[in-house]
């Protein structure tokens, strides 16, 4: 079994591993201790630390919690890198929100400094490592401005820092294509003992885990999600976007689970598609296999949501790498609804 380094241990796809973020964390670490793994995982502060020993007490002799207040400090990962026998990283710790004023200070400069600052460090105090799996996403992937071709692993968003003050979402792009480029030169740069894998993974559904405290602290393509069980639809469902892609949060950590384990991963991007989603879609699964959500969701005969087929995309190279098979949208709705249950919605 493998010693992982698992920076960002509390987010939504890292604790099925061990928000987008928050919760795909939580997923991996789940995933990894399952496989019989060891964990060395990072959070922010003593409380998540506690919240994630109580929630894996089965797997204590295999799970370690460090504390890393700071992506962004140059030194934030030198001392928990050093820790013995860690073979493989997994970064999925970078900021995953729209609500600055500031986006170089607040969002850009944060995504590109934490994920230089793990490459870094693992180059310098961990030599060992022979393997660093960071997860990007599909806004690092596509072009909102060019719809005339398919996206692939190989496609790159082409914003960069003149397009920060172009809104939220372009903002945000940029922060994760600058993050990934700079994480691909410094390992062309800096010819380090590991390899690199990115895991782009586009909305992420799914359940989260239980030791979140409320339906508030679900990621940020969930969210959508708890709108509609509370009854934000009702009256008129919202459109559903250009970018209507989507993946469950645990094939999503499984993608970077496969990628630790898969040599054939290595120096490659994984774009991680389960395929197509749209609001009304979602809106009907709800309808009808929930009857004691009917009065919160919108009826058959509400408008809007319909499906987007602006983005055209190829995840061939992925599928066949990962051989994933992919969890329905049925499911992984049906399942965030039951992961709910304990909220007050």
């Amino acid at each position: 079994m493998t010693k992982v380094l698992l920076a960002g241990g509390s987010g939504f796809i890292g604790e099925f591993l061990a928000n987008i973020v928050r919760l795909n964390a939580a997923h991996i670490l789940g995933q990894l201790l399952a496989k019989g793994h060891s964990v060395v995982t990072t959070v922010r502060t003593k409380e998540k630390a506690q919240k994630i020993l109580d929630a894996h007490k089965a797997d204590a002799d295999r799970l370690e919690v460090a504390l890393v207040p700071e992506i962004a400090r140059e030194d934030a990962f030198d001392e928990v890198v050093k820790t013995p026998g860690i073979e493989v990283a997994i970064h999925t710790a970078s900021p995953c929100h729209l609500n600055f004023t500031d986006p170089q200070k607040e969002l850009v400069d944060p995504a590109v400094l934490g994920t230089t600052n793990i490459l870094r460090a693992i180059k310098r105090e961990a030599p060992q490592v022979r393997r660093v799996i960071i997860t990007s996403s599909v806004a690092a992937i596509f072009n909102a401005k060019d719809t005339s071709r398919a996206f692939t692993e190989q496609s790159w968003n082409p914003n960069d820092l003149s397009n920060i003050h172009d809104g939220p979402g372009v903002a945000y792009c940029v922060a994760k294509t600058l993050a990934e480029r700079a994480a691909w030169d410094f390992v062309a740069e800096e010819k380090p003992n590991f390899d690199l894998v990115t895991v782009n993974p586009p909305l992420v559904f799914g359940p989260v885990v239980h030791h979140f405290a409320s339906i508030d602290a679900v990621n940020a393509s969930n969210e959508r999600l708890a709108d509609l069980v509370r009854g934000k639809w009702r009256d008129a469902i919202p459109a559903t976007g250009p970018a209507s892609i989507w993946a469950d949060v645990r094939d999503v950590a499984s993608a970077h689970v496969s990628a630790m384990e898969n040599r054939e991963a290595g120096g490659k991007r994984l774009f991680t598609v389960a395929g197509r989603f749209s609001h009304v879609e979602i809106a009907g699964i709800v309808r009808d296999k929930v009857p004691m959500l009917r009065d919160k969701v919108p009826g058959p005969d509400v408008k809007g949501g319909e499906a987007s087929n602006v983005f055209q995309y190829n995840s061939d190279e992925t599928n066949r790498i990962l051989g994933l098979k992919w969890i329905t949208l049925e499911k992984s709705i049906m399942d965030f609804v039951a992961s709910i249950q304990e909220f007050e919605l």
